[in-house]
């Protein structure tokens, strides 16, 4: 599997995080982001359990002008 590195937060400094990759193989966002909070966790559960091999990541609004051209370059796949 090989990545296409889409951006990232331009405050993040460089800590790299969050980010947002495109697995143009299999079309699918790679999102990475700043973990949860236990009571967001706690909310997200109100909807279903969360699985062991899944995680609740939190990306800023400053952000949703790059997820909006990463679903963009996934759609077009």
């Amino acid at each position: 599997m090989e990545l296409r590195f889409l951006g990232k937060d331009p405050e993040s400094g460089d800590h790299g995080c969050p980010s947002v990759c495109l697995d143009e193989e299999r079309g699918e966002l790679v999102i990475q982001g700043w973990k949860a909070d236990l009571a967001t966790e706690a909310e997200c559960r109100k909807a279903g359990p969360i699985p062991e091999h899944e995680a609740v990541v939190r990306i800023p609004k400053r952000m949703i002008p790059l997820l909006r051209e990463a679903v963009r370059g996934a759609d077009a796949l």
